[in-house]
């Protein structure tokens, strides 16, 4: 009886996670495996079958585009100040595992530098990159030109998408280089379907469209009123509903960001995502294995 009581959960757990197979993509590299934005994060991420990897980039003093997240150096590695401050083939030669996993600190002068975007795209030129722009003090034109220049180099127009939480760097794009739909427009639709059932969808639009965000995130609400504004804590979470709205319009794709537990892996399923965003690839493969 115990056994098969044990085998009949087992199969729930199986058609739940058979109702879709949304991508797993590596968030900046894998993070969770290694130190993220990494050559040896992303090869790991990879050998871990995972099925895109997402990337974070700055540029450095030369205008080259790195993979780095945070505003300072000495954040992740033996270095300090912002990457704006140092040329590329000095970051390549920062220990960008030196901070990660203490305190054993096992990447730590494993000869791990931060590499270059144009490094990454050419040493995996079959694999779909996801890339984040973070640069906090670079010129829009000018990071706009300097990637164009390096997915056109690399032929990578095709196989990458780029994100940004700063709108003015997804606004000085080229045409031709594929984007997510702003971070603030996407907050806001879910929103409105949370907090109000109303859908904010233009359903004559029907062109690809991909959106991106947390599966839960706290917000912070504001109601305005005759003798001033209230300010209350909410949380916005993705459910059917929502779903329904943002895919009213054909070609809506959508990634969620922070999936990282099973509870959240078998709702993204069941919600039918298209992409999830994971720090560890090597633990969801082998939730996928079992």
């Amino acid at each position: 009886m115990h056994k098969q009581i044990i085998g009949a959960a087992l199969l729930l757990c199986t058609a739940t996670l058979a109702h879709a197979d949304p991508s797993i993509i590596a968030h900046r590299g894998g993070t969770g495996d290694a130190p993220e934005n990494t050559i040896v994060a992303i090869s790991q991420s990879l050998k871990n079958n995972a099925d895109a990897i997402w990337i974070t980039v700055q540029m450095s003093k030369d205008g080259v585009l790195v993979l780095y997240r945070p505003s300072d150096l000495n954040s992740l590695t033996n270095l300090q100040g912002s990457v704006s401050s140092f040329t590329a083939a000095q970051l390549s030669k920062a220990d960008a595992g030196y901070l990660f996993d203490k305190p054993t600190y096992p990447f730590r002068h494993k000869g791990i530098g931060i590499p270059t975007l144009e490094q990454v795209l050419k040493k995996w030129p079959q694999t779909f990159f996801y890339i984040d722009i973070k640069s906090p003090d670079a010129d829009p034109d000018r990071l706009a030109q300097a990637l164009a220049a390096v997915l056109q180099n690399t032929n990578s127009l095709s196989r990458t998408r780029v994100y940004s939480t700063d709108e003015k760097y997804i606004d000085a794009l080229p045409n031709d280089i594929a984007r997510f739909v702003s971070r603030d427009k996407t907050r806001t639709i879910l929103a409105n379907v949370t907090m109000s059932h109303h859908c904010e969808i233009d359903k004559n639009v029907t062109q690809e469209r991909w959106y991106g965000l947390e599966l839960k995130r706290d917000v912070e609400v504001v109601e305005k009123y005759t003798l001033g504004e209230g300010r209350s804590k909410s949380q916005l979470e993705w459910d059917e509903e929502a779903m329904k709205c943002f895919r009213s319009a054909g070609g809506a794709h959508i990634i969620f960001f922070g999936i990282n537990t099973l509870d959240d892996y078998r709702k993204a399923v069941q919600l039918g995502a298209d992409g999830v965003l994971v720090n560890s690839p090597a633990y969801f493969n082998k939730i996928k294995k079992n």
